[in-house]
């Protein structure tokens, strides 16, 4: 599966959103803050008549029927916490690479953030999968019918 860039949380609004909104989780190495995406907010684009023009009961503003969009990720790696820009850097891939392969863990419509811990880079490429997997399975139950 991709990992496009519609999937990644970009303004500081969305990442203050998960914060203060969100729940955390965390992992060891790595904090996963998770929350449901806030809905845009709708405005109604309805002109008001000019004068002397007849007042027309509005249009029935009905807001479409939309899937709800796939679950978008932020990544955080300090400096005070990670350590220099290579450090940095791969703790920042290895985190998007866990969120590429197991997304389909978390439910649409979600965002989540991760917060790299220096033991991030300590650790084997399974380990962080493993604890990935664990805490959305715990967060995100899967449905059963």
């Amino acid at each position: 599966m991709r990992f496009c860039a519609e999937q990644r949380l970009r303004r500081q609004l969305d990442f203050q959103h998960v914060r203060t909104h969100g729940r955390r989780h965390d992992c060891g190495a790595f904090m996963l803050w998770y929350a449901r995406r806030a809905a845009p907010e709708a405005s109604p684009s309805v002109v008001a008549p000019s004068i002397g023009e007849p007042m027309l009961a509005p249009p029935s503003i009905s807001a479409p029927e939309n899937p709800p969009a796939d679950a978008r990720l932020g990544v955080v790696a300090s400096r005070s916490a990670v350590g220099n820009a290579v450090k940095r850097a791969r703790a920042k891939r290895r985190l998007r690479e866990v969120f590429r392969q197991y997304q389909e863990l978390v439910p649409a419509g979600h965002d989540l953030l991760l917060v790299a811990r220096s033991s991030l880079n300590r650790l084997e490429y399974r380990e962080i999968e493993r604890k990935f997997v664990d805490a959305c399975r715990k967060i995100f139950p899967p449905a059963h019918a």
